[in-house]
């Protein structure tokens, strides 16, 4: 028998493969019963042993010389925590001028009243941003549709400039907006502040105006797409899609629209049970069709690359950074902690602070678990009062059932906000989850990926976490 002390790691099988994972993330891909042979102090001399030595998954001494170096790369994973909260939503209204059939806002007509921010609610809860310690600030605008309370828009960004002239942040704004009206004073808003702009576009005309109830809505989102290239640039402007039922058996018509709209890259999104999306009748039938449509979008995509188009799914590319790279993730779904409160917050329309985009989505069908308090309260009243701390208890996969002895955890995060509104309780019952089941079929399907072509999809990988 060999005299090593194991590390912790677990093991997953895949392509009668045995993939070892450590806690940073790192995989070593050994035949079956390797993970056997290693608990058994059999494990044979050569480059696996070795391997398996520099990578810390077993030590030939009891305090491995490279701990201090394994325990900066875990602090590096776990480095947004040290950033404090950097990404503050401003719902600014609940005004929208789309009929989109899933709707996860609850949006308003275009003309209501008494659903948009007062301007003393804005200021207070910039003011209130600039309370988070974290040095690089990103103020973005929702809605319903932001564009529609352009005075709000500037009100918020003169606010923080001012109050910025002594605070000397790193500050970055972002407009999402669904295109149909981008005005000229607004894009010369977005010009003279470097406003970046994210929209919606659900794939092609057939698609998109069915998703969005407008029959023009797929002409306006193009024309206003392009507008905004001119003005801003291209690089200015990106694209999120929503997977609609109807777009499950359209995925690479999908990939296609958004190759011949000039983007580099496409974020597969699914549904959330939040809004008029929430009343869909199957999800678990939804769920494992969106599975299908991923893999199948995302074997497409990898084929694109092949043959010399350089284009990526933002969603694996996420989780491709935390597999590939030291590095961690600003995306807070796939964060643990969770990123709710630890990376984002949310100041609504209404004056009250949020959790989370999906905890003020609640809020709108009466639900207001993750309501932290009004934008007029103290900072740590908010960031650190009952609810957060409620939160705190559940928002480490680490220490969840049936997630801290997952193989791929390291790859995931905890989302006590969705388990809340799917099964009834933040900590979640795993067997049973749907986010569960969804990004662990993801994942496994990319290191399948890894472990059958290897040779094909890892330089393309490579390029996307770039």
């Amino acid at each position: 028998m060999r005299n090593y002390e194991l590390l912790p790691f677990n093991f997953i099988t895949i392509s009668n493969h045995e993939v070892l994972i450590n806690e940073l993330g790192d995989f070593i891909i050994t035949p079956i019963g390797t993970a056997r042979s290693i608990v058994d102090h059999t494990i044979s001399d050569g480059d696996l042993y070795k391997s398996l030595v520099a990578n810390l998954f077993i030590t030939e001494e009891v305090l491995p010389s490279l701990l201090d170096i394994y325990a900066s790369r875990l602090r590096t994973k776990k480095g947004f925590l040290d950033d404090k909260t950097s990404l503050h939503i401003f719902v600014l209204t609940l005004r929208c001028n789309q009929n989109c059939t899933y709707c996860q806002a609850t949006s308003q007509e275009e003309l209501s009243k008494h659903c948009s921010m007062s301007i003393e609610d804005m200021t207070a809860s910039v003011q209130m941003m600039f309370q988070s310690p974290s040095p690089h600030l990103t103020m973005e605008f929702q809605g319903g549709e932001p564009s529609l309370e352009i005075d709000l828009i500037r009100h918020g960004i003169e606010t923080a400039e001012e109050i910025n002239k002594v605070e000397n942040r790193k500050l970055t704004y972002v407009l999402c907006t669904n295109c149909r009206t981008l005005s000229d004073e607004l894009l010369e808003l977005c010009k003279q502040h470097s406003i970046l702009i994210s929209t919606s576009l659900d794939g092609p005309s057939y698609i998109h105006n069915k998703n969005r109830g407008r029959e023009d809505s797929y002409e306006k989102t193009i024309a206003g797409i392009n507008k905004a290239r001119h003005v801003l640039g291209n690089d200015a402007i990106s694209a999120l899609m929503t997977t609609s039922e109807l777009a499950l058996d359209y995925p690479k018509e999908i990939v296609d629209e958004y190759v011949k709209d000039g983007f580099n890259g496409i974020f597969l999104r699914a549904l959330n049970p939040y809004g008029l999306a929430a009343q869909n009748d199957d999800w678990k039938n939804y769920n494992q069709r969106f599975v299908e449509f991923y893999k199948t979008a995302l074997d497409y995509i990898i084929e694109l690359n092949m043959q010399g188009l350089f284009f990526r799914e933002e969603y694996a590319s996420i989780i491709l950074r935390k597999m590939l790279t030291p590095y961690t993730t600003g995306f807070v779904d796939l964060q643990s902690p969770a990123g709710t409160i630890n990376s984002v917050i949310v100041y609504n329309y209404d004056g009250y602070v949020y959790a989370s985009d999906e905890s003020r989505m609640l809020a709108e069908i009466r639900d207001f678990s993750f309501r932290l308090g009004k934008v007029t309260d103290r900072y740590g009243d908010v960031f650190c009062g009952s609810v957060a701390r409620k939160m705190g208890k559940v928002w480490a996969n680490e220490v969840l059932a049936g997630c801290s002895s997952c193989p791929i955890k390291t790859y995931c995060g905890a989302d006590p906000v969705r388990h809340h509104s799917t099964q009834g309780d933040m900590y979640g019952f795993r067997p049973t989850s749907m986010v569960c089941e969804k990004n662990k079929a993801i994942i496994e399907h990319l290191l399948s990926l890894i472990v059958e072509r290897g040779c094909e999809v890892l330089p393309i990988f490579r390029r996307w976490v770039k």
